[in-house]
């Protein structure tokens, strides 16, 4: 087995100070590459998550490391109310001003505690972001639908900056775009005296995102490599 780490010392953006800059991670089973090319930076205080199978490598790496918490698979067999108690700690930890590198493949777990997490698929880095930005990678951007009052001009949605597509499913409208949408759409209508009922928004999650994103089923994702 081989591992191979270079870590990066050029300074952080503007304001953000790196915890951990990992640049071009590798490990290799004889002639097998299970991580390749893999790289990521941690700030300081950041609950920095990582989903797929990366867990041993990362941890090899990090562990030791002053004021560095590397947490793998932390809540697997808890029952939901120790499960939340372990999340609370893990908050304090961070809240200490300790920077976790949280290697998991819960979704709910990522989605809670996370700043940002990165996706591995097939030993690379294939998204990293925060976990609303990509869930809302998994549905094309943010997602509103809802029952329009009365018939309105179409023109007054898709003019607005927010809003990428709009489509019609039976009577509801769904809207997608970014940013405010929800707010802009509402009072878009509202000022032309439509209301806007049954809203609902687009339930797209991390798991989404990791499904859309590597074709495979988060819940298999649990082997250490």
């Amino acid at each position: 087995m081989t591992t191979s780490l270079e870590r990066l010392e050029a300074p952080a953006a503007a304001g953000v100070r790196p915890a951990v800059e990992v640049a071009h991670l590798r490990k290799t089973y004889g002639t097998l590459v299970a991580v390749d090319d893999v790289s990521f930076s941690v700030a300081e205080g950041e609950i920095f998550g990582i989903l797929g199978r990366l867990r041993l490598s990362v941890a090899l790496a990090l562990i030791g490391r002053p004021r560095i918490a590397v947490l793998d698979e932390m809540t697997t067999g808890l029952d939901p109310k120790a499960r939340r108690d372990t999340w609370e700690l893990i908050e304090g930890i961070r809240d200490r001003g300790v920077t976790v590198l949280l290697v998991t493949h819960f979704m709910e777990e990522a989605e809670r505690l996370c700043d940002r997490v990165a996706l591995i698929d097939s030993g690379r880095v294939v998204a990293l972001d925060t976990p609303a930005s990509l869930a809302a990678q998994a549905r094309g951007g943010k997602s509103v639908r809802f029952l329009p009052s009365a018939p309105f001009d179409e023109d007054l949605l898709t003019a607005l900056p927010q809003v990428a597509r709009l489509e019609h499913q039976g009577q509801h409208v769904v809207v997608t775009g970014s940013g405010e949408l929800v707010n802009a759409v509402i009072l878009t209508l509202a000022a032309a005296g439509v209301t806007a009922r049954d809203v609902q928004l687009d339930s797209s999650n991390l798991e989404d995102a990791f499904v859309k994103l590597t074709g495979k089923n988060p819940d298999k994702e649990g082997a250490p490599a």
